[in-house]
């Protein structure tokens, strides 16, 4: 029966395996094909159904960076950059210490004060809309990046204390309170003995906020013009009403997903001890 029992487990591990396997592929598959699509001249883009062994070209991406007198992204992928980057910097900034009140040196009724940093999250997004662009406009800021880095580190602020509760819950008091025994106060205790030991949770929710920040299209498509103007709103100007250019706008996608899929790859062993911090103990 022991011998029964070890076979079944095995065959259990590899079905469960080959499902893995197979629902990465059917995942992946949608970014292969963009990537594909990406080198294929537009006449070839064009054919239904798609041909495999079409030609391959790089005048998509020419054309994507302005190589057929069209506009530069670069303004607009710095942009994004700067929008990202720092809404994720304030974002840790203001969650770190958030984080730290609310689960090692808890205040009252912390799980109270958890739920409405999460109920800011339930609010659609367009219902906030009108009354962030009437303020934008009476204030002078749209078209401005900054005023961007404001708003997306408001939006990803709520989910950055929420995740980093749990990753904070999971340090040890003993060696925060020896740290303070020694004299280190609360900024010191929070960069050199907080910070580090969960280092994998901070990764995993800056990696996240960044995705976030990135990606963002609505309030980037209302508040920016020309000099604010984000890539994921430079990447909707390429649908027109002279029509699709496919390969263009798969050269454009591709370009645009490299920073996140860069920035996931690069902190992956980060995300992943983040994302299971505490499961196992």
């Amino acid at each position: 029966m022991s011998g029964i029992a070890v076979a079944l487990k095995k065959h259990r591990a590899l079905s469960i395996g080959l499902l893995a396997w197979l629902v990465g592929i059917v995942f992946f598959l949608p970014i292969a094909w963009m990537a594909l699509t990406s080198f294929h001249s537009e006449a070839d883009a064009a054919t239904n159904p798609p041909s495999f062994a079409a030609s391959l070209t790089l005048d998509g991406y020419r054309e994507f960076f302005g190589a057929g007198g069209g506009a530069s992204p670069w303004p607009a992928l710095i942009n994004s950059a700067v929008a990202s980057v720092f809404s994720t910097a304030f974002v840790l900034l203001l969650a770190l210490p958030a984080a730290y009140a609310l689960s090692i040196r808890r205040v009252r009724k912390w799980t109270d004060v958890l739920f409405f940093f999460l109920s800011t999250k339930m609010l659609p997004v367009v219902a906030g809309l009108l009354p962030i662009y009437l303020f934008a406009k009476n204030t002078g800021m749209l078209d401005n990046i900054w005023y961007l880095v404001i708003l997306y580190t408001s939006m990803n602020l709520p989910i950055a204390v929420w995740m980093m509760q749990s990753f904070l819950a999971e340090v040890p008091v003993a060696v925060i309170e020896a740290a303070q025994i020694d004299g280190a106060r609360l900024p010191t205790v929070l960069t050199r003995v907080v910070a580090p030991i969960a280092l994998p949770g901070i990764a995993a929710t800056a990696l996240i906020c960044f995705i976030f920040s990135w990606n963002e299209l609505l309030f980037a498509r209302v508040l920016t013009g020309v000099v604010a103007e984000t890539a994921p709103v430079f990447l909707t100007g390429f649908i027109t009403s002279q029509g699709l250019f496919l390969a263009k706008v798969c050269a454009a996608s591709l370009v645009v997903s490299l920073p996140v899929l860069a920035a996931g790859f690069a902190a992956q062993d980060k995300l992943v001890q983040g994302l299971s911090l505490g499961a196992v103990k």
